[in-house]
């Protein structure tokens, strides 16, 4: 091996070595990522769908408790924790029923830098905030999302603790139990990656004559080791990596919804057309295989879109002529307030106060929740309901 060829080795090595520091300066003291988000009585009478009078009476009468006041006298907020109790205690949790089928999510696309990973991980806050039991899986062995949970794939995180045991060739493991990691929010589980996740794509590839039916086994396999566990939840939302391999062919398979992350380029909009060209062709493939392959729905979603560029609303109108209804109507903006939340490892909605000015954060805030509050939508339609209307639409409903 020449010199400059070693020096990939040390690149890594001295990245790996930043990571590791970005990380502990931004989670100290204890190097862990914690969750100090709170919800005014307003924002949390918002969220559940009813009145801060009706919140206030629940806390009079002592079937919720108040928060305890901070030094000021003032009322600090409700922890997502509190907001998970109230929504129990109030009626207000959009868990599904125990016959409805839990929403299996792919957010997939082969083109690199579309927002995939930061969709995923603001559509599973999303989710959070909203009350859901939500599951991420990081079937990336980049591990993007599993570093924006707040672990370092290389330090933290070992190949016995991603899905290698349970997709391996000779698998130590039965079922995907093993794999869940708690996150900072109370409603989020995570199953992380590493790099060593890629070894399943070295041996399968290496399977031999018998590679075939192998594959296909391991296709099968990662989607009743996911169904068994997304019991325990209302939403699994998968992140495979950008490239047709295994992994993602299982990770197709697995899932019972699709989502296509795409930024207002030309470029992005050209690999978008190849991917889903080729999608159709290896699901047209995996179903003469035996292999079915059902989705509830298929949409793409407008990522880093900026209102402002005439070239981004071109490319979102030929969007719109191309692929009609799939595309749906509300974009995720550019916004600073993403980028400069992505640099301290959280979503937005980890941000205990605007990194850029509150307007800014607002606006991004309230972008974010339109966007993906259309997948939600989707996903409850599929259990055959929608939103609860709120007491304000009732009344006004009847008046």
């Amino acid at each position: 091996m020449n010199s400059i060829v070693s020096q990939i080795g040390d690149l890594a090595s001295s990245g790996e070595k930043m990571i590791e520091r970005l990380r502990r300066k931004a989670f100290l003291p204890e190097s862990r990522k914690g969750l100090n988000v709170r919800f005014g009585i307003a924002e949390a009478a918002q969220l559940l769908g009813c009145s801060t009078n009706r919140i206030r009476m629940a806390e009079e009468d002592g079937r919720l408790p108040p928060p305890p006041p901070s030094e000021n006298g003032r009322r600090p907020g409700y922890t997502v924790e509190q907001m998970l109790s109230m929504r129990e205690v109030l009626g207000a949790s959009p868990a599904r029923a125990p016959m409805d089928v839990p929403a299996v999510i792919a957010v997939q696309n082969f083109k690199g830098g579309v927002g995939k990973s930061t969709v995923t991980i603001h559509l599973a806050h999303y989710f959070a905030v909203q009350g859901y039991r939500v599951l991420v899986v990081d079937c990336d062995s980049q591990a993007t999302t599993t570093t924006l949970f707040g672990f370092n794939p290389h330090f933290n995180i070992t190949r016995e603790e991603t899905l290698y045991p349970y997709l391996s060739i000779d698998p130590t493991q039965a079922d995907l139990n093993y794999a869940v990691k708690p996150t900072p929010w109370p409603n989020v589980d995570l199953i992380p990656s590493n790099l060593e996740l890629f070894d399943v794509e070295y041996e399968l590839a290496a399977s031999g004559a018998d590679g075939q039916s192998v594959l296909a086994a391991r296709f099968r396999k990662l989607k009743a080791g996911l169904m068994d566990l997304a019991c325990d939840y209302d939403i699994v939302i998968l992140d495979p990596p950008p490239a047709l391999g295994t992994i993602s062919l299982a990770v197709m398979q697995a899932a019972n919804a699709l989502l296509v992350p795409l930024a207002a380029t030309t470029p992005d909009f050209c690999s978008t057309v190849q991917f889903l060209s080729m999608m159709d062709q290896v699901i047209g493939q995996l179903v003469e295989a035996g292999i079915e392959v059902n989705y509830n729905f298929v949409r793409l979603l407008c990522s880093k879109f900026d209102g402002n560029d005439p070239s981004h609303a071109m490319v979102r109108s030929i969007m719109e002529q191309s692929f009609g209804p799939a595309l749906l109507p509300i974009p995720i903006l550019e916004s600073a307030e993403i980028s400069h939340a992505a640099l301290r490892m959280m979503s937005v909605y980890e941000l205990e106060r605007p990194i850029g000015t509150p307007k800014t954060h607002k606006r991004c805030k309230a972008n974010l929740d339109d966007a993906l509050g259309q997948i939600e939508q989707l996903v409850r339609q599929g259990w055959g309901r929608v939103a609860p209307a709120s007491e304000e639409d009732v009344i006004y409903a009847t008046a």
